[in-house]
């Protein structure tokens, strides 16, 4: 379009065809603006799912949908997963008219081999489900998760005709996920994100069928989670009393992920990461040496006081009461212990910690790996009498730390070539989760989605049976210039390609023809209210005209199709009427 705006306009001709791409642009026909270069790839049928379905069959058949008619039906009583989802799915359908010239979808019924409902998501749910769509459409499912995943996809298949009318293919889709652990990491320590922004982006994953919200909760910067044993960590640890995650907040979040079939695992992550911690019992952390005094900082190297004090028995008291505590409110199986970035320095710098390795340890004066994987080993047996299940990151891993093959690792450093890393963990007989390939806190220009659509777990040397325990991976978004004004924009929708990465088969990998089912996907997500930034030049629909009017001032704001309107007639009075 703007490449006829651009183009000669000395002759008459040229306004023509000028004109009539403003006519076509307000019919909505035309989506994307290619100026000098045309998009590559294969351009997707509107109502394309994301992520796409392991098998799906389309036909050319089209049937209408009636929304004040139409109803979703299941044999489930009594079970609020099923209920409150066939509510949201049903209020999402409204978005268009009936055309009367179609056949309608009079009804979708829904069928659930395993009725359990009173549960939370847990790691290798089944969440398989077939789905056809005729006039009277059925979806089957092993368990409510897969009915919820198969809502999600019929959700995606309705699409709106060139006159505004709902429309849908006659379609047969059998569908299962690659990976069962399919998780977005979010930092709300070092910036707070506000309980309405954490349940939009929950709403935001079960659209990509995301299955794990996996909350860093805590770190150095502050310590919002309000403890039941412990008040006084949030009371001295949290930016304010504003900034702070009430055991009602949380309840209402692992709620709110359990309806949508999301698994919530909260991490809290030791030894490192803990200056918070601090505020509340300095005696937790060690106290550091800089010029023979204790508690003095040391540029560049260490604090005053930080990482927790291994030395003291009083530590590992407060962590079982605090695990005991977590572990009861946490549904899930598992919990993210940390270990990270255990930094030595201030260990180092302590006289009385080289005694503790002799002495005590019966180590060498200056083996800090050797206390900080004294230090782990006692935490995890800590987690373990609470009948939990841990996952780390991969730097104890790396260090040398022989844990129980239960505990899942996360690999993340090396983001360009974090194979190996893979690799070391995987050999050694551990299961694991990749993050390493899916830092998005990093921006650029451009489309920096298709680098995380290239990225795949099973992309390093390892056998099948090596390969199959990676159990998945996670998005994740480190808060250090995040917060609630830029969250949802950064994460969406670059999430969403590492959500069919996840999702569908190994051979759905090219991202020029994913570009364009993305950026349908992408339309879907802001029409449900996610602020999910472009990746293609072009527009949505009719949301982007109806954002444009002013409610206050009574003013109106030209959107783009009117500009080239108001453009074509400028033109024409120019050419014509000289």
């Amino acid at each position: 379009m703007l490449a006829c705006i651009l183009s000669d306009m000395d002759t008459k001709p040229t306004f023509c065809i000028v004109f009539m791409c403003c006519v076509c642009l307000v019919k909505g026909y035309i989506t994307y603006i290619a100026i000098r270069l045309p998009l590559q790839g294969q351009r997707s049928a509107p109502g394309s799912p994301w992520p796409y379905p392991k098998e799906i069959k389309s036909e050319t058949d089209v049937l209408s949908l009636d929304i004040a008619n139409f109803e979703i039906r299941s044999k489930i009583t009594g079970c609020d997963v099923i209920d409150k989802g066939i509510a949201r799915y049903k209020a999402m359908l409204g978005f268009g008219a009936k055309d009367e010239t179609l056949l309608t979808v009079d009804d979708l019924q829904i069928h659930v081999e395993n009725t359990s409902c009173h549960t939370y998501p847990y790691l290798g749910m089944d969440e398989s489900y077939t789905l056809i769509v005729d006039r009277h459409a059925t979806l089957r499912a092993n368990s409510i998760w897969g009915a919820l995943r198969g809502l999600e996809t019929f959700s995606q298949l309705l699409y709106t005709s060139a006159t505004g009318k709902v429309i849908i293919n006659k379609t047969r889709i059998v569908d299962e996920p690659r990976f069962p652990h399919r998780g977005i990491m979010l930092d709300t320590a070092r910036h707070f994100i506000p309980l309405p922004v954490l349940f939009k982006n929950l709403d935001a994953m079960s659209y990509n069928k995301f299955n794990v919200f996996h909350w860093h909760i805590v770190d150095d910067q502050s310590f919002p989670y309000q403890s039941i044993r412990f008040p006084g960590l949030s009371q001295k640890g949290a930016y304010s009393p504003v900034h702070v995650y009430s055991q009602t907040d949380i309840h209402t979040v692992l709620e709110y992920a359990r309806l949508r079939g999301i698994r919530v695992i909260i991490e809290f992550d030791t030894p490192g990461h803990t200056q918070s911690w601090g505020k509340f019992d300095r005696n937790l952390l060690t106290p550091c040496w800089h010029n023979g005094k204790k508690g003095e900082a040391k540029y560049m190297y260490h604090g005053e006081y930080e990482i927790m004090n291994p030395m003291l028995n009083s530590t590992f008291t407060f962590l079982e009461e605090l695990f005991s505590e977590v572990t009861s409110v946490f549904p899930d199986d598992y919990i993210h212990l940390g270990m990270d970035e255990s930094y030595h320095h201030c260990w180092a710098s302590n006289p009385n910690v080289g005694d503790f390795l002799t002495n005590f340890l019966g180590l060498n004066a200056s083996d800090f790996s050797g206390l900080e994987q004294y230090y782990i080993r006692r935490v995890l047996d800590i987690l373990s009498n609470t009948k939990k299940k841990a996952i780390i990151w991969e730097d104890p891993i790396e260090k040398g730390l022989k844990a129980d093959k239960d505990v899942l690792v996360e690999v993340w450093k090396n983001r360009q070539d974090w194979a190996s890393n893979m690799e070391n963990v995987i050999q050694k007989g551990y299961s694991a989760i990749l993050s390493s390939c899916w830092y998005l806190n990093y921006i650029s220009y451009g489309q920096d989605w298709r680098k995380y659509y290239e990225c795949d777990p099973h992309h390093f040397e390892g056998t099948a049976q090596e390969k199959s325990r990676v159990v998945g991976g996670e998005a994740c978004v480190w808060s250090e210039y995040v917060d609630a004004t830029n969250l949802l924009p950064r994460l969406w929708p670059r999430a969403s390609a590492v959500a069919e990465r996840l999702w569908s088969p190994a051979h759905m990998n090219n991202t020029d023809d994913a570009s364009f089912r993305l950026d349908q996907h992408r339309c879907r997500m802001v029409r449900r209210g996610i602020p999910a930034e472009p990746i293609l030049n072009g527009f949505c629909g009719d949301y982007e005209v109806k954002n444009s009017r002013s409610t206050n001032t009574g003013s109106t704001v030209l959107d783009g199709s009117s500009v080239l309107i108001y453009l074509g007639m400028f033109l024409f009075l120019k050419f014509y009427l000289q």
